[in-house]
Order: structure tokens, then C-alpha cells, then sequence
């Protein structure tokens, strides 16, 4: 039932829609019964005399009433025009009563059409943008592959149960609730002996539907890893042709999506049984109605008539459909529970990294960035432990250390990727829990090991977060980060597409456009987290030539594996399991032979 409201909850902003949708509904049943019921004039009009009945009687609402007006009005009719006439004028009148019912049809399912769109365009931005706002940490757990599935597979699946349960709430049960008053009031005793018959018909179909909506979650699950596997294979393809490593990820992608064909035959046959299964039971019901309703005629009890009873009959079979689209649509319901969970798992996912309501604005840096006591652990296990450090505006500050030691960590904390655990990151004396995070974060420029562009031009990747960028700024900001000639020698120059990831680009060519990047967006802070560290001698000159004139007048927060491009710092910090154990020049700290940073530097000479 918790999950039937999340769906409602999803479409309540279309409440206005799904009234007008119901109120088509409303009138398209009644057209509809209308129509079902010229059945009895048609019928007396061929093999019943006209008797011709002077006065309806009383006006009084009864069925007696409604039945010996309808004479009046018809044996009128047949005495003023003749049989064939009239006959003709209720075959007009039926089909006046079919384009009415079957027009609002049309216009309720093109209001649903339109709660349909937009909902799943709701719930699909939700989830993006929920995606956006998660911390970091979230998607070291996550799969890239189960959350692409959940984006795509599980709402596409919503969109299907939402369109059942639509079906269900604003058509089918008023076309039931409409038919089952006329059958009450043409005879109740035969009409509750049919609803004797649903709930066993019910109990069965929920007896098949139970475990549809686990098969459907596993399922969901089980695509998520096959799509985490066919994605881990296309980033890894180079690793698994030199390893020799085809066969092991065959086998591994052969037996999830075995697994995953298993669950969705059981899903299928599970899905498939609910037609046949209603299409019996009704079948069930018809019978026994007929039976029970031609006694009742035969004996003359219940003033039900054989006209009566053959319409009885229609009506109640025109119930029939709408019934078997109530269970089909519980099956899709059960199936589209299944995703539901697995969407609101990251919908109700916590935002660790938020915003104060009354966060404060930061027009600018000023002064300093400080780490006051900072303490920050993953799973309970410490990485920084009582980091103290103050980095004054236009110094450039490097922070070394073996792998591991929380350099990285370090640095997540200045933009708010993370959050200390204890203590304070402070900029010019304000919290950055305390400042606005937009603001926050365009005070700094990131430039990281792996650099991320996007499957676009040159020039949207450099001007990346500017609206409207100046293009003459975008070829200064390429020409500081020596980009400018590698982009020109390309066919379309600015214009010319990266390809996904920038796989058309060599690493120091990936580099020195994720520098310009943080060029064009002018960022007095710079984060430089081992930008360096992957690239070969040639790119690495290339790259460390336009770092340096990028952290021109800027104040520098960079993050070095190796130590021969970071003397040039105004400080270096050495960390060493989640502490600061040396500081000092790279001369200073040179002078100490038994320290940490001497021994590195060492190392790597040798």
C-alpha cells in the first residue's frame, strides 16, 4: 500500500488532469450503458405487439417508472411513424451514443497520455538531479551500471504500472462501479450472486500475482550488473585484451545473463497467465449467470424479463474487460513495485552535502584557507587525524605523501565533496559549511589526475559552467594552457568533437584542455590533484608549463606524486597516515636526511 502511494505521489501534481480524465470516464460509461441498454426497445420493437400505453404513471425514480415511460414514449413513437421507423431511430440513437462514449474515451486517454509524459519526465529529472547532489561517497558503493538501469530499465518500468494504475483508478473501476449500479437496479439478487463469484476470482489471481513484484526486483537487479559488466568491459577492453582475459569476462557475462534470462521467463510466464486465467473466470461467472438468470426468467421472479436478462448479460459481460484490465494492471503493478524500491533507494538516499537555509553569500577570497582539527573517516577508520594548516591568499601550498595517506581526502574538503567528521575547513574565517556552495565552488578551479571532458567540441569543453563564452577568451585560455596548436592542427579546430571522455585526445592533450578550463573560469583557488602524475616527460613539460601560468597570482592547493614538480612551492606539507609530519621549503625539508620527504625524493632520483 506504501508503494501504491509513492505512484499516486508521483502524479499528484497532475491532480487537476486526472479529474478531467475521470470525468470523461464518468460520461464515456454512461454513453456506454445507454448504449447497451437500446437493446430492450430494439427487441420489443421486433418480436413484441405494440401495445400502446396512454400515460407513464406518476413521476416517481424507480426502475418500474423508467421501464413503463420507456413504453409510453416507444409505443407513441411506433403509433405515430410505424415500426421500421422507429427501429431506424434507435439505430441512430446508438450510434449518436458510440461516438459520444468512444470521443471521451479518446479525450480521458489523452489527458492520461499527457500524466503519463510528464511523469515519467518528472521522476527521470528527480533522479538525475538527485544523482547530481549525492556526495562522492555514495558512488563508491554504487555501480555505474545499476544506477544507468534504475535512470532507464525501473522508470521505464514505473511508466508502464503507472499507466496500469491510472487505467485501474480513473477509467476501468468507474466503468464497473457505472454497469454494476444498472445491474443492481435491474436485479439485485442475480447481481449479488455474481459478486459472490469475484472475490474467488480475486483470491486466485493474487495468489499468481504475489510473487510476481520479488522476480521483478531481482531481475532489476540482475540487469543492473549485467550492464555494470558491459561497462566495466568497454572501459577495461585494452586491460582484457592484454591480459588474455576474454574468456574470463565471457564466462562472467555468460552466467549473469543466464541468470537474468531465468528471472525474466519466470517473469513473462507469470505475466502472461493473467489473461487466460481472468478470460476462464469470466467465462465461470457468465455461465452461472445465465443459468441462475434464465431460472429466475422462467419462473417470472425478480420481474426480470428475457429482454431484461439478455441485457443483464451484455452489461455484465461489458464488465468483463475493464475487470480483466484491473488484473492485468495488478500484475503491472506488482512488477512496477519492484523498481519503485529500487528508485526511491536513491531518491531517499541522504544528501550528506547540503546547504544552510541561511548559508552566507562569498563575493570573493580574501585572506586564507585554513584546516582547523580536521578529523574525516571512511567506515569508521580514520583518514585525516587532527589536521592543522593554514594556506595564506597567493601562496602555493603542495601536499606529498605514499598512497593513501589522505591527500586527496584533503583536498575533497575545500569545495565540499566531503565533510569533516570533526573540526573546521575555514575560508577567509568562515566554514565552508556555513558559506553558499555555489558561490564556494566558483572561487575554485579543479584540475584532477584523470581529466573529465565531455563527448562535445573544444569549445564546450573549455567554456564548461559559462553560458555564453566569449570565443576570443576561450583561445587565450587554450594558448595559456599550450592547447591552442594541437586544437588547430584538428579538422574543425574549436569546433572539432573530443569523443566520449576525450578519447580522440592523447593524456597531456586531455590535460592541458582541462587546464584551460580552469583557466576560462578564473578561479582564484586552485586544487591540482597530481595533474601531472600520468603523463609522459614531453606532455609532462607541456602540462607543467601551463600549470605554472596558470597558478599565476593564484593561490595553489596542489597534490604531488612527484616532488620534482612541486619545488617551486611556497610550502610543502608531508602527510603520513592521515597527519602532518613535516612542513617546510623543499630546501628545508632537503636539510632533514632522516625525514619523510628527503626519503621520497630519494626514491624517486634513483
Amino acid at each position: 500500500m506504501d508503494k501504491l502511494k509513492l505512484m499516486l505521489k508521483y502524479i499528484a501534481p497532475y491532480k487537476w488532469s486526472a479529474m478531467k480524465s475521470v470525468s470523461f470516464n464518468i460520461l464515456s460509461a454512461l454513453f456506454s450503458l445507454f448504449s447497451l441498454t437500446l437493446i430492450i426497445p430494439f427487441i420489443n420493437i421486433l418480436f413484441k405487439p405494440a401495445a400502446v400505453v396512454s400515460h407513464p404513471g406518476e413521476l416517481q425514480f424507480s426502475i418500474e417508472y423508467v421501464d413503463q415511460f420507456s413504453k409510453y414514449f416507444f409505443s407513441n413513437l411506433i403509433a405515430e411513424h410505424g415500426r421500421v421507423m422507429v427501429l431506424l431511430m434507435v439505430c441512430g440513437a446508438y450510434v449518436v451514443a458510440a461516438f459520444f462514449k468512444n470521443g471521451f474515451i479518446f479525450l480521458a486517454n489523452n489527458t492520461m497520455a499527457y500524466i503519463r509524459a510528464s511523469t515519467v519526465r518528472d521522476l527521470r529529472k528527480k533522479m538525475y538531479l538527485k544523482i547530481l547532489k549525492l556526495p562522492l561517497s555514495f558512488f563508491t558503493d554504487a555501480r555505474k551500471g545499476d544506477l544507468m538501469t534504475r535512470i532507464s530499465n525501473d522508470v521505464q518500468e514505473i511508466e508502464v504500472s503507472i499507466m496500469a494504475s491510472l487505467t485501474m483508478i480513473f477509467r476501468d473501476p468507474i466503468t464497473i462501479l457505472v454497469f454494476v449500479i444498472y445491474l443492481f437496479v435491474t436485479s439485485y439478487q442475480l447481481t449479488l450472486f455474481a459478486l459472490t463469484l469475484l472475490p474467488l476470482s480475486g483470491w486466485l489471481i493474487g495468489r499468481v500475482s504475489r510473487t510476481l513484484r520479488s522476480s521483478s526486483l531481482m531481475g532489476q537487479q540482475k540487469l543492473g550488473r549485467l550492464l555494470s559488466v558491459v561497462e566495466e568491459s568497454l572501459t577495461g577492453l585494452r586491460i582484457i585484451k592484454g591480459f588474455n582475459a576474454e574468456k574470463k569476462m565471457t564466462e562472467q557475462f555468460g552466467t549473469i545473463n543466464d541468470h537474468y534470462s531465468k528471472i525474466l521467463k519466470r517473469i513473462y510466464r507469470k505475466n502472461y497467465m493473467a489473461g487466460p486465467l481472468s478470460e476462464v473466470l469470466a467465462s465461470v461467472v457468465v455461465i452461472s449467470l445465465l443459468f441462475v438468470g434464465g431460472s429466475l426468467a422462467l419462473k417470472g421472479t425478480g420481474h426480470l424479463g428475457p429482454e431484461k436478462l439478455i441485457v443483464f448479460v451484455v452489461v455484465f459481460s461489458q464488465i468483463i474487460p475493464p475487470a480483466k484490465n484491473v488484473a492485468t494492471a495488478w500484475f503491472n503493478i506488482q512488477k512496477g513495485l519492484g523498481s519503485i524500491d529500487r528508485i526511491e533507494q536513491v531518491l531517499v538516499a541522504e544528501e550528506k552535502i547540503t546547504e544552510r537555509k541561511d548559508a552566507i553569500p562569498v563575493y570573493g577570497f580574501i585572506e586564507s584557507i585554513e584546516f582547523r582539527d580536521v578529523w574525516f573517516s571512511y567506515n569508521s577508520e580514520p583518514v585525516l587525524k587532527g589536521l592543522n594548516l593554514k594556506v595564506r591568499k597567493g601562496q602555493t601550498v603542495a601536499v606529498v605523501g605514499k598512497s593513501g595517506a589522505g591527500k586527496s581526502t584533503m583536498a575533497d574538503l575545500l569545495p565540499r565533496f566531503i565533510d569533516a567528521d570533526k573540526g573546521s575547513v575555514l575560508v577567509d574565517g568562515k566554514d565552508v559549511r556555513d558559506l553558499k556552495m555555489t558561490d564556494l565552488r566558483n572561487q575554485m578551479g579543479i584540475v584532477s589526475q584523470n581529466p573529465i571532458l565531455f563527448n562535445a567540441t573544444f569549445t564546450e569543453n573549455i567554456a564548461f559552467g559559462v553560458d555564453m563564452p566569449d570565443m576570443e577568451k576561450v583561445k587565450e585560455a587554450a594558448r595559456i594552457a599550450n592547447a591552442h596548436d594541437f586544437i588547430m592542427e584538428t579538422e574543425d579546430g574549436y569546433n572539432n568533437n573530443v569523443g566520449e571522455s576525450g578519447s580522440k585526445l592523447s593524456g597531456g592533450q586531455r590535460q592541458r584542455i582541462s587546464i584551460a578550463r580552469a583557466i576560462m573560469a578564473n578561479p582564484p583557488i586552485l586544487i591540482l590533484d597530481e595533474a601531472t602524475s600520468a603523463l609522459d616527460t614531453e606532455s609532462e613539460r607541456l602540462v607543467q608549463d601551463a600549470i605554472l601560468k596558470l597558478m599565476e597570482n593564484r593561490t595553489s592547493l596542489v597534490i604531488a606524486h612527484r616532488l620534482s614538480t612541486i619545488q617551486h612551492a611556497d610550502l610543502i606539507v608531508v602527510l603520513d597516515d592521515g597527519m602532518i609530519v613535516e612542513t617546510g621549503t623543499h630546501a628545508e625539508l632537503m636539510n632533514r636526511k632522516d625525514g619523510i620527504y628527503a626519503k621520497l625524493h630519494s626514491f624517486q632520483a634513483i
